[in-house]
């Protein structure tokens, strides 16, 4: 796609040392978008491997692929913020860097937010895993961490901590900012105003490397994030401002 061409959706990938699943999901992302106008944003988040160089290699022979590096890791919400920010596209797409996220289901996500009939209202369409390839033990924490979500936000999502994630960039911009905000993008999105889609998507293994985060610390930062969520929401005052002279 030529530089100058504005593409019809970005996808934006945060990344903490996971260079040995870059060439996997770049693969995979072109064979799942070709034929789209389109860009992905890699986000290397303060690695100490060899994401970054493998990040420029892909650059250097792939024009849809862009990078960013935060010299300093600052956590999975501010590496997708820093991506979003940088995007050229109306449209994004999130997913996460360890290749348990399928490219496959990007066009799926994408699909209700380019269409020419999309719903004005329509702000995110969140992903929801199936047949997840997780441990037992993070699936039993996830879904309990789910549930006390569920119970205290309404949010109608049985999945929120999924990835994979379609929303209009402007409408994220102007959500509050904070560490860990990509948790809750559902309930935050309808705070403000917008309707919230719901697509199954597959799951799959970690193709290589080990996560950055175990369940306890999921669990202790999720307390903190969460009562800080529902504030927000409360104080959150929904008017709609109308032109003056126009009815």
């Amino acid at each position: 796609m030529p530089a100058d061409t504005t593409p019809r959706f970005s996808i934006v990938v945060p990344m903490k040392n996971e260079a040995d699943n870059i060439d996997l999901l770049i693969s995979e992302i072109g064979t799942a978008c070709e034929g789209f106008d389109f860009e992905a944003i890699f986000i290397d988040d303060g690695s100490t491997d060899a994401t970054r160089t493998k990040l420029e290699q892909a650059m250097a022979r792939l024009p849809w692929v862009r990078a960013l590096h935060h010299p300093a890791s600052g956590g999975q919400s501010a590496a997708v913020h820093s991506g979003v920010k940088a995007a050229r596209a109306t449209v994004i797409c999130t997913m996460d860097g360890d290749g348990q996220n399928p490219p496959a289901e990007i066009p799926r996500l994408v699909a209700p937010l380019i269409a020419p009939d999309c719903p004005a209202t329509l702000g995110l369409v969140a992903g929801q895993r199936v047949k997840r390839q997780d441990t037992l033990s993070k699936r039993l924490a996830s879904k309990a961490a789910n549930a006390i979500r569920q119970s205290l936000l309404n949010d109608g999502t049985r999945d929120t901590g999924c990835g994979l994630k379609a929303f209009r960039r402007d409408a994220f911009l102007e959500l509050p900012f904070f560490n860990h905000m990509h948790r809750y993008l559902p309930a935050l999105f309808t705070a403000h105003g917008w309707a919230v889609a719901h697509v199954d998507v597959s799951h799959r293994h970690r193709h290589a490397g080990t996560s950055n985060y175990n369940n306890l610390q999921r669990g202790l930062v999720g307390i903190y994030d969460l009562i800080g969520v529902v504030w927000l929401i409360k104080r959150r005052k929904r008017v709609r401002p109308q032109e003056i002279g126009k009815a």
